[in-house]
């Protein structure tokens, strides 16, 4: 879906520093974060003192070590272990113990994972640790140590069945996400908190304003997503890395199976031994009502967030790795498109590794902007981060461009056709339709990959349909997401499709397919705040780990054919009958360089990325009836620019029949470079 978009802040109205009121917004400031500041101009030249004195940036003026470190148990109003009590979460906070001696009230930035105990955070895999009486001592990641010297908070949450909370794992459902709602309620003073797990002394949090942030990499991002589709009073921004927007993908892509597990396996492995002796009822919901037929059902719709944008109210910081074969891109391109047309606040950044932090992979930068950005979400700072471009986009290893908004607002859908080439089973790709009667056949061999298929582009292979652009004489960007709607004629009844779309054409890419999925990690360490014996704030550092290659997928999406007439619900097909499906192409921002050219695939099963059918079909594609809907910067224009094709422009334009595709040069290819993707069950936050 292509929809307007709007600059990062077209919705929300700021007072800026040249109002009264704003200066005594800023005169406030600098005395709740800058003690005795706004003292140093008596009389009457205190307000023009303090306005000079506005501050940009929070500072680093608060005692980490002295910091009080404490937990509270939030109740959550649900129970999900069904023992007759309310499920309560563990909350450890850390938060400035100067500001609450003065009575000066902070914002708070949050986590809620179900991590901490089970598997760790971060690069290092980081636990929660605690003293002797069970309070908390290492609060993984920087945030902690990097922002509670700055005058915030920093709160991480267990949630429901792990770690230290009451009730169970529902991987996405209700109780994950009342798990953090429930704590940015009791943040602002709508839930109720206890000093123990069963005991009955109620805390409040009294030293918070109930300004709230959300942030977390991959299931903790996800459940920043789900908590900001409910429309919570006091959350203010949520910052998703690598986040899942609808669980239903995370499991499938129109039908087909990505894993050979459901919801179950994941829930079973992040639960406390104590959740699973308990949870057997919400486990057996888990597997009963998630079919590996892939059917939709209400445990899938209350899975997802994406039909829920429209009660966003918190900004939003997307950071997604255009190539993430785990939280695949499609949850970004969802995500972000359902958020553009509910008018949500928006920033975007997209990398070229896999399912990896930024602090990973743009460290400094990314320190640098996520404290800009929560000093003026959470502290109302106008220090102009909601001036700048919108997108930030890694082109090569390490090298960024920006766009003022995202997709640009030049980007068209534009439809290419596939055709018959002069070698055989080796097509074009162009904006005519092929003529009726024109098909390519494949048969589904599970063996083969995504990188097979591309570096047999130009032979004739069993396994794949492939189609062609010449070389291009221009760049050519693609950004958002493509369709590609397929008419197939199977020769069993059941078959799964894949379509993807490739540059080919030699580059130095990350090897986001290699182990650190385009980041190696060093034994140096940088430090990133303050420091306890019992937290340290130095990490490892990182460096791009590059590898070469001749082609390279960017776009990717599959789909049972079954699920031709109900995606919801696949059915068995009938050999010898035609079906229509479009496929989702996963969101993606790249550009095909001039002298490269771009190909669209369609196969079966894509190894290891989606599961293979129940049989072993061979399918014919009827060519006029296929066909791509692709999102070019500059539209049809720019294609037929990059094609060298002039009269075709005219052509697309009035519908009618354009000139023949220009005939396809070889290319050598080579399948080294990229390994294949690593065959292994994975969870949102890493792989095992």
């Amino acid at each position: 879906m292509y929809l307007p978009r709007m600059p990062i802040f077209a919705r929300r109205t700021r007072l800026r520093g040249s109002s009264l009121a704003s200066v005594a917004t800023a005169t406030l400031m600098t005395v709740f974060l800058f003690p005795g500041a706004a003292h140093s101009a008596p009389g009457t030249e205190r307000v023009a003192a303090a306005a000079a004195a506005t501050p940009r940036e929070s500072r680093p003026v608060y005692s980490y070590a002295d910091a009080i470190r404490e937990t509270v148990w939030v109740d959550t109003g649900l129970d999900g272990d069904g023992d007759g009590r309310t499920d309560r979460v563990a909350v450890d906070i850390v938060r400035p113990r100067e500001s609450a001696a003065q009575g000066r009230k902070i914002p708070v930035i949050m986590d809620a994972s179900p991590y901490y105990s089970c598997c760790g955070r971060g690069n290092e895999s980081q636990r929660k640790t605690y003293d002797a009486h069970g309070n908390p001592v290492q609060f993984p990641l920087f945030y902690d140590n990097y922002f509670v010297p700055r005058g915030y908070a920093f709160v991480a949450v267990d949630l429901a069945g792990t770690n230290r909370s009451d009730g169970c794992v529902d991987v996405g459902g209700r109780s994950d996400i009342q798990s953090a709602k429930a704590v940015v309620d009791w943040l602002g003073g709508r839930a109720h908190g206890y000093a123990t797990r069963t005991g009955g002394d109620r805390v409040r949090a009294s030293w918070t304003n109930g300004a709230t942030g959300m942030i977390g990499k991959s299931y903790d991002g996800t459940i920043a997503n789900g908590v900001a589709a409910t429309g919570v009073k006091g959350l203010k921004t949520i910052v998703p890395i690598g986040g899942i927007s609808s669980w239903y993908d995370y499991y499938f892509a129109q039908g087909a199976p990505l894993y050979d597990s459901g919801p179950e396996w994941l829930s079973d492995y992040v639960e406390s031994p104590a959740a699973r002796a308990r949870c057997a009822a919400v486990q057996k919901r888990l597997v009963d009502e998630a079919p590996r037929t892939g059917d939709w059902t209400r445990l899938w719709n209350e899975r997802d967030y994406v039909k829920d944008a429209h009660k966003v109210k918190a900004s939003v910081f997307v950071i997604h790795g255009m190539q993430d074969l785990n939280v695949r891109t499609k949850h970004f391109g969802q995500w972000w498109d359902a958020l553009a047309k509910a008018g949500v606040e928006r920033k975007i950044w997209l990398s070229q590794t896999g399912h990896v932090d930024p602090f990973d992979f743009r460290r400094a930068e990314w320190v640098r902007t996520l404290h800009r950005w929560f000093d003026h979400e959470l502290l109302g700072y106008d220090n102009g981060v909601d001036r700048e471009p919108m997108a930030d986009i890694e082109r090569t290893p390490d090298h960024w461009s920006t766009d003022r908004v995202w997709p640009p607002r030049s980007t068209a859908a534009t439809t290419l056709r596939p055709g018959n080439g002069s070698t055989p089973g080796v097509g074009t790709l162009g904006l005519h339709r092929a003529p009726a009667g024109a098909t390519e056949t494949f048969t589904d061999d599970p063996k083969l990959s995504e990188d097979d298929w591309a570096a047999g582009i130009d032979q004739r292979t069993a396994a794949k349909a492939g189609f062609v652009t010449p070389p291009l004489a221009h760049d050519l960007r693609l950004s958002d997401s493509s369709t590609v709607t397929v008419t197939a004629t199977p020769t069993t009844t059941t078959a799964h499709l894949s379509a993807v779309l490739v540059d080919l054409g030699p580059a130095t890419i990350r090897d986001y397919a290699g182990s650190g999925e385009g980041i190696t990690t060093l034994t140096d360490r940088t430090c990133w705040g303050a420091s306890t014996s019992g937290d340290n704030s130095c990490f490892k550092e990182t460096k791009t780990k590059t590898t070469d290659v001749n082609h390279t997928v960017f776009s990717r999406g599959w789909a049972d054919l079954g699920s031709y007439a109900d995606p919801g619900k696949g059915r068995p097909l009938t050999p010898g009958k035609p079906y229509t499906i479009t496929l989702s192409l996963a969101a993606s921002d790249h550009v095909v360089p001039a002298g490269h050219r771009l190909a669209l695939i369609v196969a079966g099963t894509d190894q290891d990325l989606i599961d293979p059918p129940s049989s072993t079909p061979t399918l014919t594609l009827d060519l006029a009836r296929t066909s791509a809907r692709v999102p070019f910067v500059g539209g049809a224009e720019a294609f037929v620019r990059a094609t060298e094709v002039p009269q075709a422009l005219g052509s697309a334009r009035a519908g009618g029949t354009s000139v023949p595709s220009a005939s396809v040069t070889p290319h050598a290819s080579r399948s080294e470079g990229v390994a294949p993707p690593r065959p292994a069950r994975r969870i949102p936050g890493g792989s095992l």
